[in-house]
Protein backbone atom coordinates (compact mmCIF):
# COMPACT_ATOMS: atom_id res chain seq x y z
CA UNK A 1 0.00 0.00 0.00
CA UNK A 2 1.43 3.49 -1.14
CA UNK A 3 1.26 6.29 1.28
CA UNK A 4 -0.26 9.71 0.23
CA UNK A 5 2.98 11.23 0.97
CA UNK A 6 5.34 9.73 -1.20
CA UNK A 7 2.59 9.97 -3.73
CA UNK A 8 2.23 13.94 -3.55
CA UNK A 9 5.51 13.79 -4.61
CA UNK A 10 5.37 12.29 -7.79
CA UNK A 11 4.24 14.01 -10.89
CA UNK A 12 1.29 13.84 -13.08
CA UNK A 13 3.09 11.58 -15.29
CA UNK A 14 4.46 9.08 -12.56
CA UNK A 15 0.95 9.14 -11.25
CA UNK A 16 -0.71 8.22 -14.42
CA UNK A 17 2.33 5.68 -15.22
CA UNK A 18 1.67 4.19 -11.84
CA UNK A 19 -2.26 4.10 -12.13
CA UNK A 20 -1.51 2.14 -15.41
CA UNK A 21 0.71 -0.38 -13.71
CA UNK A 22 -1.90 -1.04 -10.79
CA UNK A 23 -4.45 -1.48 -13.67
CA UNK A 24 -2.40 -3.77 -15.31
CA UNK A 25 -1.94 -5.79 -12.31
CA UNK A 26 -5.52 -5.52 -10.99
CA UNK A 27 -6.32 -7.10 -14.40
CA UNK A 28 -3.67 -10.14 -13.26
CA UNK A 29 -5.52 -10.68 -9.89
CA UNK A 30 -8.72 -10.48 -11.54
CA UNK A 31 -7.52 -13.46 -13.71
CA UNK A 32 -5.79 -15.27 -10.39
CA UNK A 33 -9.04 -14.94 -8.46
CA UNK A 34 -11.36 -15.99 -11.75
CA UNK A 35 -8.83 -19.57 -12.36
CA UNK A 36 -8.60 -20.04 -8.56
CA UNK A 37 -4.55 -19.26 -8.31
CA UNK A 38 -5.38 -15.84 -5.82
CA UNK A 39 -2.54 -15.71 -3.82
CA UNK A 40 -3.35 -12.98 -1.33
CA UNK A 41 -7.38 -11.67 -1.67
CA UNK A 42 -6.43 -8.66 0.39
CA UNK A 43 -3.58 -7.47 -2.12
CA UNK A 44 -6.83 -6.43 -4.76
CA UNK A 45 -8.29 -4.02 -2.49
CA UNK A 46 -4.80 -2.23 -1.85
CA UNK A 47 -4.56 -1.71 -5.52
CA UNK A 48 -8.05 -0.30 -5.45
CA UNK A 49 -7.53 2.10 -2.83
CA UNK A 50 -3.97 2.79 -4.28
CA UNK A 51 -5.50 3.60 -7.41
CA UNK A 52 -8.11 5.48 -5.76
CA UNK A 53 -5.64 7.83 -3.90
CA UNK A 54 -3.72 8.55 -7.33
CA UNK A 55 -6.97 9.58 -8.79
CA UNK A 56 -7.54 11.46 -6.20
CA UNK A 57 -4.48 13.77 -6.56
CA UNK A 58 -4.39 13.72 -10.49
CA UNK A 59 -8.48 15.71 -9.52
CA UNK A 60 -6.77 17.91 -6.72
CA UNK A 61 -3.92 18.57 -9.76
CA UNK A 62 -6.38 19.53 -12.31
CA UNK A 63 -8.69 21.16 -10.20
CA UNK A 64 -5.79 23.98 -9.15
CA UNK A 65 -5.02 24.16 -12.24
CA UNK A 66 -7.97 25.64 -13.57
CA UNK A 67 -8.82 27.36 -10.84
CA UNK A 68 -5.41 28.88 -11.49
CA UNK A 69 -6.43 29.89 -14.84
CA UNK A 70 -9.80 31.23 -14.23
CA UNK A 71 -8.51 34.36 -11.95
Amino acid sequence: MTKIAELRELGADDLARREREIDDEMFRLRLQRSTGQAEAPHKMRDLRRDRARIKTLLRERELAASGDSDG
